[in-house]
């Protein structure tokens, strides 16, 4: 039996973690075709997006409660082969309807396998380092498709994104059937017998933080490189602040695994949503291109450095895995509107307005981040956080 602690288990996941947070890293490219490509308007560009995200809630919600039932490996082969057939159609077609649907039925296969890759890792007998593991797979990821796939669009057509899609689920799937790890039975397994309890409201309370950050980025990154593009830099410097950001996302999940023992969760999660909303005002209000690249280049690493603290956080709280086997939920819940806001935002008063939406959202990630702090018991469950 393959564990979460051998080489295999955890290529597994990382593998499983890049192919189901492909839009954590593709929204840009995503959304950015759609519109320059497809000639849909920056509404119905997000709406496509949100219908895959839209998805992806549904099947995590669904999924969670029964994660200790589950199979993950079944369930980690099958969606991410379905997500892929689901993608690899979505290549033939430029019909909006026949896109909406595929992009909802690719949400919920690759969301359904995603769920049981993160309970599988909140199941581990260190969550917090393995989730920064799978984070720096990501990163590696982000380079390697934010530096060819806009060459690939620009050279080949659009639909060359969702073949690059399905190629990625593929891979998913196939590493899923050889290699999915089961939980190590120190980490979770033998807790896995004990009686379902209601979950703590200080998890409750970080559902809720996390979810906005996810509203946030969501909103941000799928116009990132829109925002760009329309203000004049051209095709090669976004490509450079595309690249530059994937280089970035190397290190937020090394850097919160190293300081994982010497900063206080506290501190990161009530700082992380401040940055967050800060680096929005400048990438949408910047009138020049430094600024802009600047910001854009470590924006998504302020939402992995403060994920994965809040990960950790939530593994001490919910030992059973069933709280983070819905994180595709908590993050996808609130990147699920992010799209679809941003762009009727952006059509109704200009990429500015995101900035000041970013700073609303965020702020009640800060509050609800404090609370996790204030609920009873929590001081016990996260011992060394503060």
């Amino acid at each position: 039996m393959i564990k979460t602690n051998s080489l295999r288990g955890r290529v597994a996941l990382m593998v499983g973690h890049c192919a189901g947070m492909v839009d954590l890293v593709a929204l840009p490219v995503w959304v950015g075709t759609l519109i320059s490509v497809y000639r849909f308007d920056p509404q119905q560009a997000g709406l496509l997006a949100t219908l895959f995200l839209a998805g992806a809630v549904a099947a995590s919600l669904l999924l969670a409660p029964f994660f200790q039932l589950l199979r993950g490996r079944s369930v980690a082969t099958t969606g991410f082969a379905g997500a892929a057939v689901a993608f690899a159609a979505a290549s033939t077609t430029q019909q909006f309807a026949l896109l909406a649907l595929l992009h909802g039925v690719a949400g919920v296969a690759a969301g359904a396998a995603l769920s049981v890759t993160h309970g599988t890792i909140a199941r581990s007998q260190n969550p917090h380092r393995l989730f920064a593991l799978v984070g720096m797979a990501l990163g590696v990821f982000a380079i390697v498709f934010l530096g060819g796939t806009p060459v690939l669009v620009a050279q080949q057509g659009g639909p060359v994104l969702f073949q690059v899609f399905a190629g990625v689920m593929a891979v998913g799937a196939v590493v899923a059937a050889v290699a999915f790890p089961a939980p190590d039975i120190a980490g979770g397994a033998e807790r896995s017998r004990t009686p379902a309890t209601p979950l703590p409201a200080a998890v409750w309370w970080g559902v809720a933080g996390i979810a906005a950050l996810g509203l946030v980025q969501s909103m941000t990154f799928s116009f990132l490189e829109r925002v760009g593009s329309d203000r004049g830099y051209g095709l090669q410097a976004v490509t450079g602040v595309l690249i530059a950001l994937g280089v970035v996302n190397l290190f937020p999940a090394a850097l919160a695994a190293v300081l994982e023992k010497r900063w206080a969760a506290r501190n990161v999660l009530l700082a992380g949503p401040a940055l967050q909303a800060l680096l929005v005002v400048v990438i949408m209000n910047s009138p020049v291109f430094a600024p802009y690249a600047a910001a854009a280049a470590v924006f998504a690493a302020v939402m992995i450095f403060t994920h994965t603290f809040a990960f950790g956080v939530l593994a001490r709280l919910d030992p059973s895995g069933r709280a983070l086997a819905a994180t595709p939920a908590m993050l996808m819940f609130g990147a699920a509107i992010g799209p679809i806001l941003g762009g009727t935002l952006v059509k109704a008063w200009g990429y500015g307005s995101l900035g000041m939406a970013a700073l609303v959202i965020d702020a009640v990630a800060v509050y609800a981040f404090a609370r996790i702090h204030r609920a009873p018991g929590t001081a016990v469950a996260v011992k060394g956080m503060a």
